[in-house]
């Protein structure tokens, strides 16, 4: 298959760089990419040991593409059904990966790309990197990505963030839990490369098994909450304050709750 929004590069050592490559739209993440990212997920190159997820530029991912969100919401609901299951689909097949999944976050990661931080088994981040749960603000909801996002965080920790779309840095992304921890952009390469290390002296299929089992002790992440989250997802694209709220974004203005 050939990507058009993600490079992959795999070094000598088994070590993948999958990298989320539309700059221009700080990553965002379109159908095509939530298509090609679930792709990879679920055909890794032979030799693969660990894959880093990155983003080209100057943001690891802004989140959903605003242009699909507005399509799935002109769509009939079984599209957008389909729509939200797609998305749904592409964060379980990275979740379960076999190999260790590391994430290299700078700039920022709003809505979806906490999502993929908190799929990832390590997340680091560059100490200036903000972070958003935004799509309240959207008149959304962070449906599919919430069961990863709270199996990461707690509900606990999640209640401080999930809900007001605010806004905060890396040092209390780690608090919470998205991120192992921020360091300094200039070191951010080398915390990455410190944690890709020991993998690579490890036994391949004991890391799998390993990361197998985590999962299965770890808090669960059902079929049902899968569907749950679609279900919501599609729910609330229907909305009233969805189709105000993505509006406003488009108009550039600020939409009728806003105080």
């Amino acid at each position: 298959m050939t990507y058009q929004t993600i490079d992959l590069q795999l070094d000598e050592r088994g070590v993948l760089s999958l990298t989320l490559n539309r700059p221009d739209k700080r990553n965002a993440m379109s159908a095509q990419m939530i298509d090609e990212l679930t792709h990879v997920a679920r055909h890794l190159p032979a030799g693969t040991r660990v894959v880093v997820l990155s983003g080209t530029g100057s943001v690891f991912c802004a989140g959903g593409d605003l242009g699909w969100m507005r399509d799935q919401m002109a769509a009939d609901r079984g599209t957008r059904i389909a729509g939200a299951r797609q998305l749904a689909q592409m964060l379980g097949a990275l979740n379960i990966l076999p190999v260790p999944l590391i994430g290299k976050l700078q700039g920022a990661a709003m809505g979806g790309g906490v999502g993929l931080a908190c799929i990832c088994d390590v997340a680091i981040a560059a100490d200036d990197c903000t972070f958003g749960l935004t799509e309240t603000r959207l008149g959304l909801i962070p449906a599919t990505i919430g069961p990863y996002v709270l199996a990461r965080l707690g509900e606990g920790h999640a209640r401080r963030v999930f809900m007001s779309a605010r806004l905060f840095k890396a040092p209390e992304a780690a608090d919470l839990g998205i991120i192992a921890r921020a360091v300094p952009l200039a070191a951010l390469d080398a915390a990455i490369e410190a944690e890709v290390l020991p993998y690579l002296s490890a036994a391949p299929g004991a890391v799998a098994a390993a990361k197998a089992l985590a999962r299965t002790l770890g808090p669960p992440i059902t079929p049902e909450d899968i569907e749950a989250s679609v279900t919501a997802l599609a729910d609330i694209w229907e909305g009233a304050e969805a189709q105000e709220g993505v509006a406003a974004f488009f108009e550039k203005r600020a939409p009728d709750w806003q105080r």
